[in-house]
């Protein structure tokens, strides 16, 4: 059985092993929860999985992917100006 993915499913596949790596890495101890690393993987793990929506869209994963982008792009931003300031 041969698997016929558009680039679109590879982005979208990406970005879960991305997520998961994440979640695997912070429940092994190897990142922070609010370092920079753990928020740019969801951050892009994210923005992956919305693109893989142009290929078949689903508003539960659009709202949930969107969701997800916005509140790692809010702990990047909180880590920047935290290191900033210190």
């Amino acid at each position: 059985m041969a698997l016929n993915l558009a680039w679109f499913d590879w982005v979208g596949i990406a970005g879960t092993l991305m997520v998961l790596a994440a979640f695997f890495l912070l429940q092994a101890g190897r990142v922070s929860g609010t370092g920079i690393v753990y928020q740019l993987l969801n951050l892009f793990g994210a923005g992956g999985v919305l693109l893989s929506l142009l290929g078949t869209f689903n508003v539960s994963v659009f709202l949930l992917e969107f969701t997800w982008v916005l509140i790692s792009a809010y702990g990047i931003v909180r880590s920047l100006k935290a290191r900033r300031n210190a």
